[in-house]
């Protein structure tokens, strides 16, 4: 038996990188997943690989949410459980950030999230599960990535509100906020098919060995467990938590 049987999920952003995985995961556990992303190509031929449902999804438009969760409904029946994983991320210093960059990290990342709430939540008369991807970024600062930083705070507020509202309702809202992962978010040769990106991951593990204390970057499989973990009945009584999956980087710094 699988810890997921008989549950429906939705996964955003599920095409590649840490959705993809969450995917792969949920449907080895038994659930019957809905693949969601804007990249089409990819979303489909992972759906079809799994023997999953796709549907495009821009997570900051709520019509696509709307066509997203009638599809799931016609489907399945029913939601039971969403992985908020939908994000982008932008390099900049904060004054040289136009707004419509600013705006436009905020409309995927934060828009997205709450709109997946409020698109999904009603559709688990039963009870459920959401799993919000905030990141490392949402406890700390980090330069460079001010509006990306920004929405993953506030997905973290966005959760523990979620967690109260919802509690009636028997839906646990959760957070994941992962350090350096080995996606194409942090690893753009996994984007490029002329790159080794076998050959960059060694050296993202080079690069972290000095930053994170077990010494390499994070796997998309290692995060989609933890997802795997605040989905399922293994954290029954957890609600309203962020959980950091980051090597310890977030522990401190080393001196010595």
């Amino acid at each position: 038996m699988g810890k997921l049987d008989g549950r429906v999920v939705l996964v955003t952003g599920a095409a590649r990188g840490q959705g993809e995985q969450e995917a792969r995961l949920f449907r080895q556990e038994g659930a019957e997943v809905v693949v969601a992303d804007v990249l089409d190509e990819q979303g489909e031929a992972l759906a079809k690989e799994i023997g999953a449902l796709y549907v495009h999804l821009d997570v900051s438009r709520e019509v696509d949410w709307q066509a997203a969760v009638t599809a799931a409904r016609d489907a399945y029946g029913r939601i039971d459980g969403l992985v908020n994983n939908a994000g982008i991320l932008r390099f900049n210093a904060l004054l040289d950030t136009p707004l419509d960059e600013f705006m436009r990290v905020v409309q995927v990342n934060q828009v997205g999230c709450f709109l997946g709430v409020k698109a999904v939540a009603p559709e688990m008369t039963g009870g459920g599960t959401i799993v919000n991807t905030a990141s490392y970024t949402a406890l700390t600062g980090m330069a460079a990535v001010g509006a990306y930083a920004a929405t993953k705070h506030a997905i973290l507020g966005l959760t523990r509100v979620a967690a109260l509202e919802l509690a009636g309702r028997r839906i646990r809202v959760n957070a994941m906020c992962p350090g350096a992962i080995d996606t194409a978010m942090s690893n753009p040769a996994q984007l490029d098919p002329a790159a080794d990106a076998e050959e960059a991951s060694k050296a993202l593990d080079g690069l972290y060995r000095k930053l994170v204390p077990l010494g390499r970057i994070g796997r998309p499989e290692e995060v989609a467990r933890l997802a795997l973990f605040l989905t399922s009945d293994d954290s029954s009584y957890i609600t309203g938590q962020p959980f950091v999956i980051d090597g310890g980087w977030l522990a401190g710094v080393a001196v010595v």
